[in-house]
């Protein structure tokens, strides 16, 4: 832009030396012994003052006539060997400045002498303009790249806002399979939406199916175990004890396996179906009474300390897995007692089971969770382990924690973020 700028200053510049040179020219006469005269003189206020940096000379072999404001200076002789058009160059002024020359021969008479026309103007004017306009140039050109820059900021952030929404809709698909994204707003989102909905679509076949399988093959594998039990009955009838015991514990290991695999599978489910509102009494109530009408349970004394109208998010059917399974070893291992607690605090909702039962060594806390057994491994029944507890807690946002009971055994201890 400032080369640009310098050669239109230099057109303009050669512009104005030419149409001085052509009144010089008209008002060029010779007089006595050929010395050229001008008359009459070019009137601009430059060239009457001296050194004011605008000259004209005419000159001939027999003298020279030149602007006041060269006073007793002449200007540079040519380079080359001067010719009947106008030639611009540059050259050292008569007082030490940059000068452009603007030069041309003519013959006034046909029967006289050659005689050269030169104008010259001081550079000093033209170099000022080029750098002023070079920094406001600059100038310009930095605010125009900070509002460029500005602007595409705003236009990444406007553009990239519809992905925004679309990460924080994300969230839901984590937590849920059968959540979907809303449709897009723009156009050229929508098949991104599309896509990760089609995916999710196929996640949720796969989730469906799997399931599915699940629940086959336990109940595929029932009829092979009920043959097992049977055969483990009929050794024991004819005295091969020692033989039905390993068939049933072959089974019962079994049994525990299908139990965990379809414990699995429910937890899957409620994770993808999450929510709900269910009364906690009400449910822990229900179980008790299904509890009490077995063997061990009518032999034991259960407390319900559980508030009226505490409420958690969870699904009715899943709580009462969730709390059925440590129920289940409660009434198994309690000697006289088990407790159920629930209170509802300003960050978390507990439910607290005990029983005052042996117990669990304080070694076996985390082992029991981590391999999934059972706080007795070698009593009776299958049941579901702590571990598969711990699961379908999760899956419905909550968390179990395990310590002993001021009864003396173990506590059971269920924890939701509060709304």
């Amino acid at each position: 832009m400032t080369l640009l700028f310098e050669r239109h200053l230099e057109r303009r510049l050669e512009t104005e030396l030419t149409r001085d040179g052509l009144r010089l020219v008209a008002a060029l006469e010779l007089g006595p012994g050929q010395v050229p005269l001008i008359d009459p003189e070019p009137m601009d206020p430059r060239l009457q003052t001296p050194a004011g940096g605008y000259y004209w000379q005419v000159s001939s072999p027999a003298g020279a006539a030149r602007s006041r404001s060269l006073w007793d200076a002449d200007l540079p002789a040519p380079t080359h060997a001067p010719t009947g058009d106008w030639t611009l160059r540059r050259a050292d002024g008569p007082y030490g400045e940059q000068v452009s020359v603007l030069e041309r021969q003519v013959t006034p008479d046909a029967r006289g002498p050659r005689v050269l026309v030169q104008l010259a103007q001081d550079r000093a004017p033209l170099t000022v303009a080029r750098d002023e306009f070079g920094r406001e140039l600059a100038l310009f050109l930095f605010v125009l790249w900070l509002v460029l820059s500005a602007a595409a900021w705003l236009q990444v952030r406007l553009g990239l806002h519809p992905l925004s929404r679309i990460r924080g809709d994300l969230a839901l698909l984590r937590d849920s399979a059968r959540a979907r994204l809303p449709g897009a707003r723009l156009r050229e989102i929508q098949p991104l939406t599309d896509a990760i909905n089609s995916l999710a679509d196929a996640r949720e076949r796969d989730l469906e199916l799997a399931r599915h399988r699940a629940a086959d093959l336990a109940h595929g594998l029932k009829t092979p175990l009920s043959a097992i039990a049977a055969q483990s009955r009929r050794a024991r009838e004819v005295g091969a004890g020692e033989a039905a015991d390993g068939l049933d514990r072959a089974v019962a290991a079994i049994r525990r396996t299908i139990d965990a695999e379809l414990a699995h599978a429910r937890a899957a489910t409620i994770r993808d179906a999450r929510g709900g509102d269910t009364e906690v009494r009400a449910v822990v109530e229900r179980l008790v009474t299904v509890i009490e009408h077995t063997d061990k349970g009518g032999q034991l004394a259960f407390t319900v300390d559980v508030p009226a109208g505490l409420r958690l998010a969870v699904q009715p059917e899943d709580l009462s897995e969730i709390l059925g399974a440590v129920l289940e070893n409660a009434a198994r291992h309690a000697r006289r007692q088990v407790r159920i607690a629930g209170n509802a605090g300003p960050q978390w909702t507990t439910i607290a089971i005990e029983d005052d039962g042996p117990g669990f060594a304080a070694d076996r806390t985390e082992d029991s969770i981590v391999r999934g057994g059972r706080l007795d491994e070698s009593g009776s029944g299958s049941g579901l382990g702590l571990s598969i507890a711990r699961e379908l807690a999760e899956a419905t946002g909550g968390r179990l924690k395990l310590s002993s009971s001021p009864l003396g055994g173990a506590l059971v201890r269920f924890e939701w973020s509060a709304p």
